[in-house]
This record gives C-alpha cells, structure tokens and sequence, in this order.
C-alpha cells in the first residue's frame, strides 16, 4: 500500500490533530505493535533519520523514540545541551535551519514551549514535542492508547473513539504539562477531566489553550475528583526544572497521595496510570502503582508504539 502525500505536519500540542487523525494513530499503534509482539520485521522509515535534542533528559522518552525509529529502519542521532544548546550556542532559528537539513525529523525535550514553537516555524521537517514545560502530547497519546487498548479495542485493533465520550478521567496532583495536555484532549475526544489540586498549583485554562472550560471540573478535594472516574492519574510532585521548590511541594501535596482508598471512589474497574519516574509514598503508595488495576507498565512501553505510528504519519501520510 502507498502512503497519502501530505505537506510538512509537526507535533507540538495534542490539539495539532482532529479526533478523527487520532482514531487513525490509534490504529496504526496497534497494527505496529501486533507486528512487533509477532517479531514481524516492519521498517517504512528506511534511510531516514531522527535527530533527538535533549536539554531535559528522560530514560523513557529517549529509549521508546530511538527503539522505535531503529525497528522502523532508520537511524537516531543523539544531542544533549553539551551538543546543541537551543537559543544560546546560536539562535535558535539558526540551528532549526541546519538540522533539519541534515535529518528527516527533530524531536526535542526542553523548557519554554516558545523554544520549540520558534524550531518548528524555522523547519523544513516535522518536529515532535517530547516535553515542555508546558505540554507532554506524545505521554497522553500513549495513555488514551493504553486506555482504549485495555477498554475499547479488539483484537485486530479497531477503535471506537466514541468509547472516550462521557468517560471521566481524574488527574490529582500538580497542574503541570500533563493536566494542561490531558484538558486538551478531553477537549477533542469528549470526555471529562476531574482536577484536583493543592491550592497554588491550579491549572490555567489559558496555558492549557482550551476554549470549552466544559471539558473539565475541579475539586478541592481530591477524593471527590475521584469519586465515579473510570481512570485515575497523577505524576511526581515536583517536575523537571522545578527542584528548588522541592520542599514546600512536599508539604503542600501531603493530601494528594493516590492511596487504595482514593481509588476506591473511583469505579471499580477504574484503571491508574502514572506516565514515571514514581516516588512510591509521595504522589502514589506502592499498593496503587503495583496493584490490579495499574497499568503503568503498559503505558510506558505504548510510548513506544504510538511513537512509532506518530513517526510513520508525519514521514509518510496515511497508509492505505
């Protein structure tokens, strides 16, 4: 099968695709990762090279990115900030200038969501958000992957995004790139966000770049958030870029531990995803994160899946 030509397409927020490019996505992972569980050699991304600029590093983002573009066919090269500072080395307009002139796609791991919109509009190939201080979309494609794959999937991978709409998803904890990027899809695919936060650290609808406030409730209490959720979710207290605030997060979150008995306000078949690092004690006890219904496990290695399905569209186009 021939791929569908398209022009120049990046990723940079979840709101960068329609439902309907998700629904594709999601099929597409699961195709990929059928394929790889068989040991099915699939390589569509031949002679084409990824180039990964880290300037906040993750064990995760860099093994499920370059894993997944070496099973494809192509090749990885790896920059850190002692390799390629963006915006201090040269302008970062400049350095989006040449790298994309030596490679077929740019995903970057930084700070300001400024720095990557500023590479994105100097490149010639599609650049992917790995993390910002302000957005993670590839995480949360990942988690809905897993959430779908767990509730909503049949064997030969077809998905019904309807199985999104109404569903509640609680997030507790901090209001940090994951909330904001979890509010932009709920937004797209129509399900409900229950937010809860400690007082200080709230999300900001503008920040999160939703125009239907609808999409989500907040709750003072974090067991209230949970209360009826069909998955429950949070993340490390502090994130990357935010250590110096390390102690008076630790006491202003005391409350927003997922405990078994949050969960148990969830519904009982709820499911607890958690995108990692854990601190086990801290934003979730050991019982939940290693318990029936967590699926860390298996969302942590979807990154990889869908990050390869991800790669194939913004290369290739539709397939079929």
């Amino acid at each position: 099968m021939k791929p569908t030509a398209q022009a120049i397409r990046h990723y940079l927020q979840f709101k960068d695709f329609s439902a309907e490019e998700y629904a594709y996505l999601f099929e597409r992972a699961a195709i990929i990762k059928r394929r790889f569980k068989n040991y099915e050699k699939y390589q569509p991304l031949q002679d084409r090279t990824l180039a990964m600029i880290f300037e906040k590093a993750s064990t995760r983002t860099r093994v499920s990115f370059e894993a997944g573009m070496y099973q494809m066919g192509g090749s990885v090269v790896h920059l850190t900030t002692g390799d390629s500072q963006l915006g201090r080395a040269e302008p970062i307009e400049d350095s989006a200038r040449v790298i994309s002139r030596m490679v077929d796609l740019v995903m970057i791991r930084t700070f300001e969501q400024s720095k990557i919109e500023a590479f994105a509009k100097h490149s010639r190939v599609p650049v992917i958000n790995g993390l910002t201080n302000e957005y993670h979309p590839c995480q949360i494609l990942a988690d809905l992957f897993t959430y779908l794959e767990h509730r909503a999937m049949d064997r030969k991978g077809a998905v019904d995004l309807d199985a999104l709409r109404g569903r509640v998803v609680a997030w507790v904890g901090d209001g940090n790139n994951m909330a904001n990027t979890w509010l932009q899809a709920a937004e797209i695919l129509g399900f409900t966000v229950h937010v809860s936060t400690p007082s200080g650290y709230e999300i900001d609808p503008r920040v999160a770049g939703i125009s239907n406030t609808g999409c989500y409730k907040v709750f003072k209490d974090p067991r209230q958030a949970c209360q009826g959720a069909d998955l429950v979710t949070t993340d490390v207290w502090t994130s990357m870029g935010y250590e110096a605030e390390n102690d008076a997060r630790r006491l202003a979150f005391a409350d927003w531990c997922v405990d078994a008995a949050m969960m148990a306000q969830a519904k009982p078949d709820a499911l607890f995803m958690h995108c990692l690092p854990a601190h086990r004690g801290e934003e979730v006890s050991a019982d939940v994160i290693d318990g029936p219904q967590s699926v860390v496990w298996d969302e942590a290695e979807n990154r990889m899946h869908v990050q390869k399905a991800l790669m194939e569209y913004l290369q290739l186009g539709r397939i079929g």
